[in-house]
């Protein structure tokens, strides 16, 4: 165990403990310096982010980084003056530490609460996103939480050069400096994984080995998704302009974005008018597109010449991350829903229809983090929820689900305020009763109570 890493993570989570008792103004004035430092650095971060695009080129050109890579590595003027406006649009959220969440009377004068406090101190270990620094950070800062952060090489020498704006930015304020830091070296990443007794929450933010990586090699509690296999089914009912605007929009807005859908699913009442409509939008989008037996059958039948590749019972479980996309005939709802909970992951899932009741059926048996109703997988965001940002998704059951922005990093703890009340009052034949009367509180958030 590297003694300069352990040294960090004390001195991070001395810092959260030091947060916990900052106000929400102190934290957003905070945010604002930080804001305010990364306006003032720009010209040393683009040039920061010139150096890592071009150590990336001629990875890119061995074919070791994929252009999407580069696409989302890549800094301009224009997201830089966006990161730091989202780092003041989480400094407009309301304040998620010391929100009520319930209140009990236990007895006169003994009165419990549950409040909602900071989880303390996370490392969020992330691949080529320059935003996702500002992002974590500011969603951190606002909760009360420390934070390592862990960037893809890639990105090293913007990561450093923002972190650097942020915690210049930190030293006037509240919140300690050492509330924000980095570690660089891929090796520091298991010896991260190893601080159980410091780091409270990782959240690990990429692809399908990172996550796995990290689920695999720690007994630190884990907050992450390891793909992103999302379907839209195309119902009966479904109007087709909307079923392809739709598609189109979750294909190819982004198809490297973990909400992107994967694998369309199409009634087969429908099938034979709709699917050669969609082969053609999603050829003239630059999609290449796999199937099952009764599309390429289909397909063939419309004389649709682009090829289209089978794909292999083990292969619909596939995140392609790219412009590609399955298709598949399914006989009704029941069979989408059946292939949905076999090779989906839980993340966002989608339904086409102006079938009412058919939605609210689906709606209610997909055990996704989403699932939507005539719209795109693509709004499956902490920014387009109204979060500010997120500092990834969760597919998990347990606490944050989905989108995870400031209720996400947050927990609660249970305060008892007494006159001196001992247990052994409540006990036996003359034991006092328990009033257990629920009083009215306060607990509004940005996210709902999922967390």
């Amino acid at each position: 165990m590297s003694a300069e890493i352990r040294a960090l993570a004390v001195a991070a989570k001395s810092a959260a403990r030091t947060m916990a008792a900052t106000s929400n103004d102190e934290r957003d004035a905070a945010l604002e310096a930080v804001a305010a430092a990364l306006d003032r650095a720009c010209s040393e971060i683009l040039a920061a982010n010139r150096e890592d695009l071009a150590a990336a080129q001629p990875r890119l050109e061995r074919g070791g980084l994929t252009k999407a890579t580069v696409d989302r590595l890549t800094l301009t003027p224009a997201k830089l003056a966006a990161m730091s406006e989202g780092v003041r649009a989480v400094a407009r959220l309301p304040d998620p530490i010391g929100r009520v969440l319930e209140r009990i009377e236990l007895d006169n004068g003994l009165q419990l609460e549950k409040v909602s406090t900071p989880i303390g101190l996370l490392a969020a270990i992330f691949e080529a996103r320059p935003d996702a620094i500002t992002q974590i950070s500011s969603l951190a800062i606002k909760s009360a939480n420390g934070v390592i952060l862990k960037p893809g090489s890639e990105v090293e020498r913007t990561a450093r050069a923002v972190v650097g704006a942020i915690r210049a930015a930190l030293r006037g304020t509240a919140v300690p400096e050492a509330a924000v830091t980095n570690v660089q070296q891929r090796a520091e990443v298991d010896e991260l994984l190893k601080l159980d007794d410091l780091i409270d929450l990782v959240i690990p933010r990429g692809g399908y080995e990172l996550v796995r990586h990290v689920q695999s090699n720690t007994r630190i509690p884990v907050l992450g998704h390891s793909e992103g296999v999302c379907h839209i089914y195309v119902d009966a009912q479904a109007s087709f302009g909307m079923a392809l605007n739709i598609i189109d929009d979750a294909k190819t807005d982004y198809p490297a974005a973990c909400n992107a859908v994967e694998t369309v699913l199409v009634h087969r009442q429908i099938a034979g008018a709709f699917i050669p409509l969609l082969a053609k939008r999603m050829i003239e989008r630059g999609v290449r597109l796999r199937g099952c037996s009764e599309t390429v059958a289909t397909l063939r039948d419309a004389n649709v010449t682009a090829p289209v590749e089978s794909v292999r019972d083990d292969e619909w479980h596939a995140e392609y991350g790219d412009l590609i996309l399955a298709i598949r005939v399914v006989p009704d709802m029941t069979a989408a829903m059946e292939h949905i909970a076999k090779f989906g992951s839980a993340h966002t899932d989608a339904i086409v229809t102006g079938d009412q009741q058919a939605a609210e059926r689906f709606l209610q048996q997909v055990d996704s983090a989403g699932v939507y109703h005539n719209a795109s997988t693509r709004f499956a965001d902490g920014y387009r929820y109204g979060f500010g940002a997120e500092v990834g998704i969760s597919i998990s059951r347990l606490h944050a689900r989905g989108p995870v922005g400031l209720a996400g990093l947050t927990t609660y703890k249970y305060i008892l305020r007494g006159a001196g009340q001992v247990a052994r009052d409540y006990q036996g034949p003359q034991a006092r009763p328990f009033a257990h009367a629920r009083r009215s509180h306060s607990a509004g958030t940005g996210e709902g109570e999922s967390s």
